[in-house]
């Protein structure tokens, strides 16, 4: 009889190691993809649903049997448009949860913030957000357009087309819209535009109080030249800034604004109807008529179970990235991340614009650029569309210590700064 009990005892410890072993096993039966977009905040309004469409894109992926025969687990994390909290949450998904890749940031000060994690860490980010340029690590793809791929081609599309002459630009502060427009206008007066006649004002994250700097604008095109808003302003600030211009009569005829921040998602909470003419730049827009962009936003109704959700241009960033990094680990064989960063250059997945858009030795990809209109439903209509597809330039060439950098991750070089005329890299 006193046997019974211990065989029964060890027949219990037995399964419940056989439990653990088994709960360990099925943890390493998948491969982890950290999501970290705000979703609170000031950013939230622009990227919860990039949490959303990588959910969505997972999802997918697991339908189709998952990648190197495991599952795929999104490990969403939310670093409440607080950028020193991205470092901490990126440090949390890459040393804690292990992941193999991660999907995130918008702002230039979240990505500034959780560079040096990737690097010291060896991670890898897929960056979705148009930015400034003047970067190229190792450890991040950027999907979103550089520059040159929405900027620039937005000014010269208002000089040709509008023959715009003045030129407000108007950001929030901080990194991406004070680098922005430096590079702007030092391509502005390259082109012979006279330092008078441009404006430059930054506000802060959230700003909401727009008269007097709405009636500068006013009063700066009241000179008789046309002209015309170039906007880097980010997040929620976006509401009370067009409602201004309503306010005070500003029409997208009398002064047009073009956007680099305002898409889709951004519109829908807005009473669209005095924006109806205003621009904006993108390499993707929810009314491009496309049987691929068709697809995308039909799974991604059924997915978000809502029709009216809208899609925008750093969702199909997030889609060329997540669909280019599944071929690259497959291409490579396994996710580890020197592996798949030295797959990752070369690899090209269809856009939703029609075509391919491929990963650069640069780490930028190739990108269409588009001009939409703002209409009253909220969505763009598309008024100029770039010949073909543009490579992102990481390095300005209107900017005196950028002109003669380029980057080339691949072997030799490795390098992200490398200087043509000294022949020297200069580090990361």
């Amino acid at each position: 009889m006193s046997h019974f009990p211990l065989s029964r005892r060890w027949l219990l410890g037995g399964v419940a190691a056989l439990a653990l072993a088994s709960h360990a096993a099925l943890a390493a039966d998948t491969i982890k993809v950290g999501i970290l977009h705000s979703l609170s905040g000031t950013m939230a309004i622009s990227e919860t649903t990039l949490k959303d469409v990588m959910l969505m894109l997972i999802e997918e992926q697991n339908k189709k049997g998952g990648l190197l025969g495991k599952k795929l687990e999104p490990v969403v994390v939310d670093p409440a448009s607080n950028w020193p909290l991205f470092a901490e949450k990126a440090r949390e998904l890459l040393t804690k949860h292990k992941v193999a890749v991660v999907f995130g940031c918008w702002t230039s000060v979240s990505r500034k913030s959780v560079l040096p994690v990737f690097e010291e860490l060896n991670g890898i980010l897929f960056y979705p957000v148009q930015y400034e340029g003047e970067e190229s690590s190792r450890n991040v793809f950027y999907t979103g357009a550089a520059p040159n791929q929405q900027a620039i081609p937005a000014v010269e599309y208002l000089m040709q087309q509008e023959k715009v002459e003045r030129w407000a630009l108007i950001g929030t502060d901080y990194v991406y819209p004070r680098t922005t427009n430096k590079i702007l206008e030092a391509y502005l007066k390259s082109k012979g535009v006279k330092s008078e006649d441009i404006m430059i004002n930054y506000t802060p994250f959230g700003h909401s109080d727009w008269q007097t700097i709405v009636a500068e604008i006013k009063k700066f095109g009241s000179a008789g030249k046309k002209t015309a808003v170039i906007s880097t302003i980010n997040g929620d600030a976006n509401v009370p800034f067009y409602k201004e211009l309503a306010n005070q009569g500003i029409k997208a005829t009398d002064i047009p604004v073009i956007a680099f921040s305002v898409g889709e998602e951004e519109l829908a909470g807005l009473d669209t109807g005095p924006l109806v003419g205003h621009l904006a730049a993108w390499n993707y827009f929810m009314s491009v008529d496309t049987p691929e962009n068709k697809e995308f936003i039909q799974k991604w109704h059924a997915f978000i179970k809502d029709p009216k959700r809208v899609t925008n241009d750093p969702m199909e960033a997030h889609y060329i990235g997540f669909n280019m990094w599944v071929k690259a680990v497959e291409k490579a064989g396994t996710t580890d991340p020197d592996a798949v960063i030295d797959a990752m250059i070369g690899v090209a997945v269809p856009n939703l614009s029609g075509g391919y858009s491929a990963m650069m030795p640069n780490h930028h990809i190739t990108k269409p650029v588009l001009i939409g209109e703002i209409q009253a439903d909220g969505q763009f209509n598309i008024v100029w569309q770039s010949p073909g597809l543009i490579v992102g330039d990481e390095w300005s060439d209107y900017l005196e210590g950028s002109k003669d950098l380029i980057a080339d991750w691949r072997a030799p070089m490795r390098c992200g700064n490398f200087n043509v005329k000294t022949g020297k890299c200069g580090g990361n």
